[in-house]
């Protein structure tokens, strides 16, 4: 019966809209548990950023020229970096669409300026992305997108500070997500080298008087590394709450999607069901009635 078959196509359709609403909410769930860790991560790391700045700051008092490889401008700057940090799986809406696209426009603003533009990207969409497009990356990262650590954080900076100390690349950039909140992640760019020498300018005018062993010049010479280090790392876990976030409004989107299409498949199915019962009811009572006919 027409009616029948249809019934039986919408229940299945019921049931396959069930199971994806179960698996939409669960991705939710896991996503909106991951953010909090993220927050969590990006709290536990401003200290540090906080205090390394510091030391720097307090160190320089101590410099009469603060001078290091990385924190040098390039006489001509020529060759271009960008790191473009996405992530490695998808469902998180336009996390990734929004990451590529502004990396995009900061390379063609370089290239429009007459710089050759090198890529290096974290995360397999963007990796998959630039090399679509016929860009591949010189370098990629895979597998530290969602839950990044310091050691990914110094694995890409030796590889970032080799290229500009080699002069494979004269400036480099670093294009990440900003979180700012659960609802609003910004994409943004950051100069990670050369390093601004003006972020260390205003330390205090009395500081702390220190005997350094070795000389503070020294000492600034190791840790400028590692405030690159701990700007990527900072990068890294902006990133990793953006994505989570995203990817938590979007199975969110998807769950209540699937409810709404529920809720009119059963409808659908509810009316199905009564048609059938209709025309059952209207052939029982035609039988009925011809039978009656034929015993008179």
């Amino acid at each position: 019966m027409p009616g029948t078959a249809e019934l039986r196509g919408l229940r299945r359709r019921i049931r396959s809209v069930k199971s994806t609403q179960k698996i939409t909410r669960s991705f939710e769930l896991i996503a909106a548990s991951r953010i909090n860790r993220a927050r969590a991560a990006v709290e536990a790391a401003r200290p540090y950023a906080t205090m390394i700045t510091r030391v720097i700051r307090d160190l320089t008092t101590e410099v009469e020229a603060l001078t290091h490889p990385l924190l040098e401008p390039r006489p001509e700057t020529r060759q271009v970096g960008i790191l473009v940090i996405a992530s490695d799986r998808g469902l998180a809406g336009a996390y990734n669409t929004n990451i590529v696209r502004r990396a995009e426009r900061l390379a063609a603003e370089e290239r429009q300026a007459g710089r050759e533009v090198s890529v290096y990207t974290i995360g397999r969409k963007a990796e998959t992305y630039f090399r679509y497009r016929g860009t591949a990356p010189v370098q990629t990262w895979t597998g530290m997108s969602d839950q990044p650590t310091s050691a990914d954080a110094r694995e890409v900076g030796n590889a970032v500070v080799e290229a500009y100390v080699e002069h494979r690349v004269d400036r480099f950039w670093m294009v990440y997500t900003d979180f700012r909140s659960a609802l609003n992640q910004v994409t943004a760019t950051a100069r990670l080298l050369p390093v601004e020498a003006t972020q260390f300018e205003g330390g205090s005018a009395y500081p702390p008087q220190f005997m350094f062993e070795p000389d503070p010049a020294s000492i600034l010479s190791q840790l400028i590394p590692r405030y690159v280090e701990q700007r990527l790392y900072a990068g890294l876990l902006e990133s990793a709450a953006s994505e989570h976030a995203s990817r938590q409004r979007a199975m969110k989107a998807a769950t209540d999607n699937a409810g709404e299409l529920l809720e009119d498949l059963t409808r659908e199915a509810n009316r199905a069901r009564q048609a059938a019962i209709t025309t059952e009811i209207s052939e029982i009572v035609g039988g009925a009635e011809a039978l009656s006919q034929n015993s008179s």
